[in-house]
């Protein structure tokens, strides 16, 4: 018998692996994190949390407090292009916040990851059934047809550990996706990078410059990121080992006199904080599950930092995965579910990936002088809005019944985000009244499935008998045209948005994504009947 038994193993304890090790506890399961730094990271590697994130955040109740943690958004949203941050050809732009505010009851927002995961780890610490063990090292992983066998060790120790599945969150360099043999495509690295973490007093030469990120054409071009848009702040430039540079060139000195110059300020008093090289690349693994083990995060796929989307990818994966290991371990699916997750994750990954290549592209022809600091400036602040890809987005899997519609079609589909309950997608925002409160439609899903359906329409019913029939718990939610039924959550343009009649419903996952809509009912069959279809195919239960 193993030392720890546990539904779920997570390797590493970053963004991706506490969202699991979260999402395990909010669904009832018991896990095992192990991460083999000490503690969070102590650098940004990613600021940005997207619109779609701050969602999930908002769910788990820390949006105030990450939002506290964060720049202010007017900041979040501003790119600076220059010759330095003081120059006279500095220019700054802001993303139009305005066109994508109904779109949800949040927006993006730019928290540093080092402030982030502390948030995420101590909310994950006190969460049942989670056992979070930092200064841990997986010294060995097999898996057979029942289970997961791994061996852990910490200074305390080593102990056995036996999971039903491994989530692999073990980062761009993937121990565990290396021993699997799964391979990595993509082109070759676009560069070798230097990240320099400082501390300076850079507020009174920024009081009218306020980026969240700005890109430099100085002496050494680079790219300089806030941190706190206080004291501070990353300066990102590469080196090329073909022409003889190297990570070892980079001294304390040199890096002074780079944040010097990217400041434009040539006796800036510097604190360096740390010094970190990193590899940019574009890949996506060829598959993202062997066995019951699966890939997440950037084990799975390796996004360029350009756009912020590498963390949001990967916490979306853990979000999708984590639900449906839920539903099987507890009897209520079958394991067919599971093929869902590489067949859902993997082109997201894919096409979240190009897009981040074609940000890089972007930067590389300003950087080199082939767009004008106008067009640079406009290019990298539409680029920073792409509420397209990040609620956009949708599934084609055996977990989604169609009905028949086609998907929108907008004209900048990385761009512009609009809403549809089609089956795939993500449920649309829509500001409900509930007892004269007014909140979001997204503010009535829970951890199980949720069935919108107008007042009266008798789906609530049908929703109770389901679940007495297949033991799945459908919550459902009745809402009012008009607050002249029944119930207490009214809404004029809900069913408009979601595409349904009188008699429609629409069925939702537990990861917000529309799994089935009707949007008439015919009264001649079973409402109940139809459900228990629904549920049995999208779970695949054997009947």
């Amino acid at each position: 018998m193993a030392d720890i038994e546990v539904d779920v193993l997570i390797v590493g304890g970053g963004p991706v692996g506490l969202t699991a090790s979260l999402e395990c506890s909010r669904h009832g399961l018991t896990s095992l994190l192990v991460e083999r730094h000490e503690g969070t990271s102590i650098f940004p590697k990613a600021r940005l949390v997207s619109t779609r994130t701050m969602e999930l955040v908002r769910s788990w109740g820390l949006q105030d407090e990450v939002e506290r943690l964060g720049l202010p958004r007017e900041d979040s949203l501003a790119v600076g292009v220059g010759s330095s941050l003081t120059a006279d050809d500095f220019h700054r732009e802001v993303a139009p916040i305005e066109e994508d505010a109904p779109q949800s009851p949040t927006y993006t927002y730019i928290c540093a990851q080092d402030k982030f995961e502390v948030v995420l780890k101590r909310m994950a610490e006190s969460m049942p059934g989670a056992d979070v063990r930092f200064a841990t090292v997986m010294r060995s992983l097999t898996q057979d047809a029942d289970g997961v066998s791994a061996v852990v060790e910490s200074a305390s120790g080593t102990d056995t550990v036996r999971a039903s599945y491994v989530v692999a969150a073990d980062g761009a360099r993937s121990g565990i996706r290396q021993q699997l043999g799964i391979g990595m495509e993509g082109p070759p690295p676009l560069g070798h990078m230097i990240s320099i973490m400082f501390d300076a007093d850079l507020l009174p030469l920024l009081r009218d410059r306020m980026c969240a990120l700005y890109f430099l054409r100085s002496s050494i071009p680079c790219a300089v990121e806030a941190v706190d848009n206080q004291r501070r702040w990353i300066v990102q430039t590469g080196y090329d080992p073909e022409e003889g540079g190297s990570a070892a060139d980079f001294t304390p000195e040199f890096c002074v006199r780079i944040v010097r110059e990217a400041v434009g300020v040539p006796d800036l008093d510097v604190e360096l904080v740390g010094i970190m090289p990193w590899l940019q690349q574009a890949v996506t693994a060829e598959r993202f599950r062997d066995g019951r083990i699966f890939l997440a995060g950037d084990a799975a796929h390796v996004s360029t930092p350009q756009g912020g989307f590498g963390m949001n990818c990967g916490i979306q994966d853990s979000h999708n995965l984590v639900w449906k290991l839920a539903a099987v371990l507890k009897g209520l699916a079958g394991e067919e579910l599971l093929d869902t997750y590489s067949a859902e994750r993997h082109p997201i990954g894919q096409r979240t990936v190009a897009e981040s290549l074609a940000n890089a592209y972007i930067t590389f022809r300003m950087m080199e002088g082939e767009l004008t600091m106008k067009e640079a400036i406009t290019l990298q602040a539409g680029r920073r809005c792409s509420e397209g890809l990040v609620l956009g987005f949708h599934y084609d899997s055996a977990a989604v019944i169609p009905d028949g519609t086609p998907p929108p079609e907008p004209d900048d589909p990385y761009r512009t985000y609009v809403p549809t309950a089609r089956p795939g997608h993500r449920a649309p925002h829509v500001v409900v009244n509930r007892n004269g409160t007014p909140m979001s439609t997204l503010d009535l899903m829970g951890t199980g499935f949720t069935l919108f359906t107008p007042d009266g329409s008798g789906w609530a019913q049908a929703a109770k008998e389901a679940h007495a029939r297949t033991g799945v718990h459908v919550v459902p939610i009745e809402i009012s045209p008009d607050g002249n039924g029944t119930s207490p959550i009214v809404s004029s343009q809900w069913a408009e948005t979601y595409g349904v009649g009188p008699t429609g419903a629409v069925l939702i996952r537990p990861d917000g994504h529309v799994a089935w809509r009707i949007a008439e009912w015919s009264t001649d069959a079973s409402a109940a009947d139809t459900l228990v279809t629904v549920l049995d195919t999208v779970l695949m239960r054997a009947r």
